[in-house]
């Protein structure tokens, strides 16, 4: 990851610390400032750092399993012309992104769309059989394979719990600190970039229980990514 850095060392170690630390992260201008270096090479470094941050071959080779709770979201800025277009699952303006979550770890990934394909593929991906799948009504999720147990919760009756008592409030709640660290840190997020920054919020879920220390080093023994400014504007 530092390879080809012009940036001294001891800046790159400051900016990682600080931006795990952060609950929300830290911008690219409050990053500039804190360590001289101009706003742009700021921005590189923490897309460089929230590159390291990805997480999928290590749940791809651990997959979820007990029980999972999974729900779609989307992101966007504010809707331009008529206000009906950019409602609920329009993808207009919106990005649709996948969570699912089991009581000690998080995964996110921002996709195409959540029609039923997109869906199960994750889920086949990423989730042992006789997983307990929790979910909302939306169609997407009909027709799991029966390896699974499928737990339905139907929002749109006014249900945020089904009568055996399971439910998605851990998911959701992830996506409203998710939601709440783009907007008021970030402001906006193109969707071009937006699973780095998912990848950002995934990982500092993950490590809740860690301290800002043990964050850090668990950080630097395991990076091993490059990312070149080149790959990263032309892709």
């Amino acid at each position: 990851m530092f390879e080809g850095s012009n940036v001294p060392l001891e800046k790159w170690f400051y900016a990682i610390y600080v931006f795990l630390s952060h609950k929300k992260g830290i911008s690219s201008i409050q990053l500039s400032k804190d360590i001289g270096v101009t706003q742009k090479t700021a921005w590189f470094m923490l897309t460089k750092i929230r590159h390291n941050l990805n997480e999928t071959d290590r749940f791809i080779a651990n997959k979820f399993d007990s029980e999972v709770q999974i729900d779609e979201t989307y992101v966007g800025g504010k809707p331009k012309g008529r206000i009906w277009q950019n409602q609920g699952r329009s993808l207009k303006q919106k990005t649709p992104v996948v969570g699912i979550l089991s009581h000690d770890r998080v995964y996110t990934l921002v996709v195409p769309n959540t029609s039923g394909r997109t869906l199960k593929t994750i889920i086949y991906s990423l989730i042992k059989p006789g997983t307990t799948i929790v979910t909302d009504g939306w169609k997407g999720y009909h027709g799991i394979s029966p390896e699974y147990v499928h737990q339905v919760v139907y929002h749109k009756k006014g249900s945020y719990k089904n009568k055996e008592g399971f439910h998605t409030n851990g998911i959701e709640g992830f996506w409203s600190h998710l939601k709440r660290g783009l907007i008021g840190i970030y402001h906006s997020v193109s969707p071009k970039y937006l699973q780095f920054y998912c990848n950002e919020f995934t990982y500092r879920y993950n490590t809740l229980n860690l301290l800002d220390g043990e964050r850090f080093i668990q950080f630097i023994t395991s990076i091993h990514k490059r990312l070149k400014y080149h790959d990263l504007a032309y892709a």
